[in-house]
C-alpha cells in the first residue's frame, strides 16, 4: 500500500487538491431563490384576474404577556394583543398576500402601507417633487372583495405529545415518540364583497406538524414565502410547516371560492 501512494505522481495529487478547493469555494458560493408559490403547484393560468386586499389578521388566541392594545373578544372577554402577536399577524398577513399574487388569478392591492402613499401625495402637493412624476389623488384603484383573517389557534409545540405508540412498547422507541413536538394552527378566512358586504364564502384552516415531519420543510406544497417579523422565530421548527400549510391552503381555498363573475381584469 506505501508503495502504491509513493507512486502516485505529484501533479495528480496536485489536480486532487485543486478539484477539492473548488468544490469548496462552489458551496461556500452566496445562492438565492425565487419561490414561484402556488404557481407551480395549480393549472397555468392566463385569464382575467379579480380584485382583491388582505384587509388584517385578527388574532382571537387568549394570550397573556406585555400587551400593546386590548381588546374585545367572544363573549366579549377582553384579549390582549402582545408585540409578538402583532408581528405574527403582520406576517401572516403579508405571506398570504406574496402567495395570491404568486398564483396569478389576483391584482392584490396594497392597504397596508397608505400612510407611505399619502407622503409621496403629499411630496407632489407641497412642491418637493417633480410635477411630471409626482403621485396625484385618485388613482387608487379599488379592491372588488376583501380577505379577512383571524386566528383562532396558535400552539408552537414546546414541549412533547407524550405518550408512547399505545401497543405496550417501552424503551427506545417509545421513548422517541413519547418525546416528539407538536405544532397547531387554526385561522378563518373570509371573502367579503366591498359593495355589499356579503361574505362570500368562509372557512377555517387548520395546520398540524411534528419534528418528525420537519424533513419536508425543503419541498411540495410548502413553498419557500419568507417568514419575516416576529415569525421567523419559528424557521426551521415544526411551527414553520404549520404557517406554511396554513397560508397556501388558505390561499388555495379562496382561488377556489371567488365567485367566477370576480375575474373581470
Amino acid at each position: 500500500m506505501m508503495s502504491i501512494i509513493k507512486n502516485i505522481s505529484p501533479f495528480i495529487i496536485l489536480l486532487f487538491l485543486l478539484s477539492l478547493i473548488g468544490c469548496l469555494e462552489s458551496a461556500a458560493q452566496p445562492k438565492a431563490k425565487v419561490d414561484t408559490g402556488l404557481e407551480e403547484q395549480l393549472p397555468p393560468y392566463s385569464g382575467p384576474k379579480a380584485r382583491a386586499a388582505v384587509a388584517r389578521f385578527d388574532w382571537k388566541v387568549g394570550s397573556h404577556g406585555s400587551s400593546t392594545t386590548t381588546i374585545r373578544g367572544a363573549g366579549d372577554q377582553p384579549i390582549t394583543i402582545t408585540h409578538e402577536h402583532s408581528g405574527i399577524m403582520g406576517g401572516l398577513r403579508d405571506m398570504l398576500t406574496t402567495t395570491l399574487v404568486q398564483s396569478k388569478r389576483f391584482k392584490v392591492l396594497e392597504r397596508q402601507e397608505l400612510g407611505s402613499i399619502q407622503e409621496e401625495i403629499a411630496l407632489g402637493e407641497k412642491g418637493y417633487a417633480e410635477q411630471a412624476t409626482a403621485v396625484k389623488k385618485g388613482k387608487i384603484k379599488g379592491a372588488d372583495m376583501l380577505v379577512v383573517a383571524a386566528i383562532t389557534g396558535w400552539d408552537p409545540g414546546t414541549s412533547g405529545t407524550g405518550g408512547g405508540i399505545g401497543l405496550g412498547t417501552r424503551g427506545f422507541l417509545g421513548g422517541v415518540l413519547g418525546g416528539v413536538k407538536k405544532s397547531t394552527m387554526a385561522m378563518d378566512i373570509r371573502i367579503i364583497d366591498t359593495a355589499t358586504s356579503e361574505v362570500l364564502a368562509a372557512t377555517r384552516v387548520e395546520g398540524e406538524a411534528t419534528d418528525v415531519t420537519l424533513g419536508f420543510l425543503a419541498g411540495g406544497i410548502i413553498g419557500n414565502v419568507g417568514l419575516g417579523g416576529a415569525l421567523s422565530t419559528y424557521a426551521k421548527t415544526p411551527m414553520e410547516k404549520t404557517i406554511r400549510t396554513c397560508i397556501y391552503e388558505a390561499a388555495k381555498y379562496i382561488i377556489e371560492n371567488t365567485p367566477k363573475e370576480y375575474f373581470k381584469y
